[in-house]
């Protein structure tokens, strides 16, 4: 709505190729639709989160708390864990004004006003603004709008500050007897220079913990998503082979105590430890199992009043907050579910749920603390637990494995991975989709003929995934196929997910989540992909992927 004078916002990128251009452009139509306070980072590069905090801090020249912030909201040019350059994705996203993705309601709005647009304002007369000039240089680009070049990392470290006790971890990660190391992967994203300024400015970790954080405009000829196959050199260097499993020819006593890596605007994260890659549904249920490690939690309330995770995501999360009467939220995929839940009293006098927790199966991981997914919190989470975990130690004792193995003892490991066949053909994919609807969902299911890698797993039923907001009462249908299964042998229930994700632009990606859930702590060791083989095999037989899409196997498996 720009009928209200001295409307404020922000504008940044995550660095790919037409960053700059595109940050130009947006300037000129901003200015000439009655915009009058532009803010843009220095160098025009921010992460989504860091853009988030932004909205909900910044007031005019200076950082402020949280709720004090000013702009009407943020315009983000960003294709997120996509590939970038030339030949490659580009995005634009925008959030609103309390930091949150834009809402079902905005984005309809504004596809109803794409169909009817004929025309739009810009202005005709503009200089470049110079985005590598220092923070604080204003640029009137017309007598009543005017471009602020703002510090990037102000507002988003400040945030940070308040959620984590950064005396004490730097303490922790410069004691020589405890040795901590670490590795993070800024995949040439917009969290590199977020990870440099946290990791190495505040917390004293030295550069060489860092390794691809200098943005690049095609990532480096990288796929910037944080998974097991485009983040394989960090993967190999934590002593984990590429199916996740740990290395056998590693000396894991001479590996960093802890591995991370951000995608390409830095809101999604990887865990792993020495010889230990964490999924990214258990990171969410052992960060909230180790909650009192965390000052954001212990100190807003004592512990988290709500969690939340994506329906794809395993229920690793549902077993922690059950134990500790907590309510847990089960939502389609996408942050915007989680910001209803996260603003209910801001947006709707609800309830309060905060502190938050949650998190999605694509590594997505957040608090209430912004109104996105955070990696760099997640990796300061995980310094924490570590921290609280060996307190009592003059060395470092206990690492993410030995926290990840008593996790599974105490509430049962959930066995998870993901297939990704990217790049299908539109037609195809929704066929595919389609025909599980129709067999499994809808009706009666084909005999399966069990094989003998398939053998002793049953089918039990299927259902199409919908959620009904219980802030808004919104209700979002076509959500996922869940096809449920069950090991003969000894009860324990399974279940397979498919998705259509259309984030990148070439195709359709299908998206096939397996979760397994084993009790027996003697079974816990095995490779996820290995002891989701034989479900996987069942239910791509069921589903004729093969015949339908022509695809022997996944694009990628994390």
């Amino acid at each position: 709505d720009t009928t209200k004078p001295g409307q404020t916002m922000i504008v940044a990128g995550d660095g790919r190729y037409y960053n700059t251009p595109a940050i130009q452009t947006m300037i000129q139509i901003l200015a000439g639709n009655d915009i009058s306070e532009i803010w843009i980072p220095r160098h025009g590069i921010m992460s989504t989160p860091a853009v988030s905090a932004a909205i909900r801090r910044r007031v005019p020249d200076t950082c402020g708390k949280d709720g004090d912030g000013v702009a009407m909201g943020g315009i983000v040019l960003t294709a997120s864990h996509n590939p970038g350059g030339p030949t490659e994705d580009f995005g634009i996203k925008y959030n609103e004004g309390l930091g949150q993705p834009a809402g079902e309601e905005f984005t309809e709005a504004v596809y109803k006003e794409s169909l009817a647009i004929t025309s739009y304002k810009t202005i005709s007369e503009y200089n470049e603004v110079d985005l590598s000039a220092p923070v604080g240089t204003q640029y009137a680009v017309t007598p009543t709008c005017t471009v602020t070049i703002i510090d990037p990392f102000e507002d988003y470290v400040n945030c940070l500050r308040e959620c984590f006790d950064f005396d004490k971890l730097k303490r922790f990660s410069s004691d020589s007897k405890k040795g901590f190391r670490m590795l993070y992967d800024g995949m040439h994203g917009a969290g590199g220079p977020f990870a440099k300024r946290v990791l190495v400015e505040e917390l004293g970790l030295p550069e060489s913990s860092l390794m691809r954080c200098n943005p690049l405009p095609d990532f480096g000829g990288c796929h910037p998503d944080p998974n097991l196959t485009y983040a394989a050199e960090l993967v190999s260097k934590m002593g984990l082979n590429p199916d996740g499993s740990p290395s056998t020819t590693t000396d894991l006593s001479t590996l960093p105590t802890l591995g991370a890596a951000n995608d390409g605007d830095g809101d999604r994260n990887l865990i792993a430890g020495a010889g230990c890659f964490v999924t990214p549904s258990d990171s969410m249920a052992m960060i909230l199992a180790h909650y009192r490690s965390i000052p954001h939690f212990s100190k807003n309330g004592g512990r988290p009043r709500g969690v939340a995770r994506s329906m794809p995501s395993s229920a690793a999360l549902d077993v922690v907050a059950d134990a500790m009467g907590i309510p847990c939220f089960v939502t389609p995929t996408g942050w915007k579910f989680f910001g209803n839940l996260m603003s209910s009293v801001e947006l709707f006098d609800g309830i309060d749920y905060s502190p938050f927790l949650c998190g999605e199966e694509s590594f997505g991981t957040g608090s209430d603390h912004i109104r996105e997914k955070d990696g760099l919190w997640a990796v300061l989470a995980w310094m924490s637990i570590l921290m609280e975990a060996n307190a009592g130690f003059d060395d470092l004792r206990i690492g993410v494995k030995d926290l990840t193995t008593e996790h599974w003892k105490t509430y049962g490991r959930h066995f998870y991975c993901r297939y990704d066949y990217e790049g299908v053909d539109s037609d195809q994919a929704n066929t595919m989709m389609d025909q599980i609807r129709t067999n499994f969902v809808e009706g009666s299911p084909p005999e399966d003929g069990a094989t003998p890698s398939s053998s002793g797993i049953e089918f039990v039923d299927g259902v199409e995934f919908s959620y009904t907001d219980p802030v808004d009462q919104s209700i979002a249908t076509n959500q996922g196929l869940i096809l449920n299964f069950k090991y003969t042998a000894n009860g324990n229930p399974a279940r397979v997910v498919f998705r259509l994700s259309g984030t990148g632009s070439a195709g359709a990606t299908i998206r096939m989540y397996l979760e397994r859930f084993e009790g027996d702590a003697s079974l816990h060791d095995e490779a996820a992909p290995v002891a989701l083989l034989g479900l996987a095999t069942k239910a791509l037989e069921l589903v004729k992927m093969k015949e339908i899409t022509g695809r022997d196997s996944p694009t990628v498996i994390t």
